[in-house]
């Protein structure tokens, strides 16, 4: 088996720009530049698909059900013509609740008490464990992508493409190797549009960082 592990392309919550429109973040879109983005990770995917010789002819699409995780999808599959298209809500972003779409200053004055709780957990080592007010921790994401996990186990496909967010697919990972949660609290967020594979047989997994993302311009 092979898992393509895609996070989506650079949308307005990376570049900030919903601090102002306050989309809830299941409508948060692409920019331009995560457009382009997308288009290159479709055509890297494309040659190394390619170039090691892989059958995608019975490979499934999995895409969180978020705006700009099916526009990083409907992309890279321009590239890929992949037939098998499944939506999972498990592949969703952590849910950010009360410190949506703000700045941590902002979060502080505005929910002090609330704020406080939370620091003292990811202060302690404990980002996993940090779970956001009205919102959710890592330690929820992994418990839902362990569910995503057995789905995918009951796909007849042998080759996957997820395409989904950064504290997402770090917890597929975490749950795949079975990783601890100190390992999640130091491996770094991956960037837009960048690919990890891991690839599985009877007897061993193994995980390579095989596209670091395009370069921004």
């Amino acid at each position: 088996m092979k898992i393509f592990l895609i996070r989506h392309g650079e949308s307005i919550q990376n570049t900030k720009e919903n601090y102002e429109l306050k989309l809830p973040d299941h409508k948060v879109y692409l920019t331009e530049e995560g457009k382009k983005q997308a288009k290159q990770t479709g055509e890297f995917l494309k040659e190394y698909i390619q170039k090691n010789n892989i059958d995608i002819n019975n490979a499934t699409l999995w895409i969180s059900p978020y705006e700009r995780t099916r526009q990083t999808a409907k992309i890279i599959n321009e590239s890929l013509n992949i037939k098998n298209i499944k939506e999972d809500i498990t592949l969703i972003e952590q849910r950010y609740g009360l410190f949506s779409d703000t700045e941590i200053h902002e979060s502080k004055e505005k929910y002090p008490d609330q704020f406080k709780f939370y620091d003292n957990y990811y202060q302690n080592n404990g980002k996993f464990y940090a779970k956001l007010p009205q919102g959710e921790g890592p330690y929820d994401v992994a418990l839902r992508t362990k569910q995503f996990l057995d789905t995918i186990f009951r796909d007849d496909a042998d080759t996957l493409f997820v395409v989904s967010h950064g504290t997402t697919i770090k917890t597929i990972i975490m749950n795949w190797f079975h990783y601890s949660p100190e390992w999640f609290n130091s491996e770094p967020n991956m960037e837009n549009c960048s690919v990890r594979l891991i690839e599985s047989d009877n007897k061993q997994s193994k995980e390579n960082y095989i596209y670091k993302g395009p370069i921004k311009k």
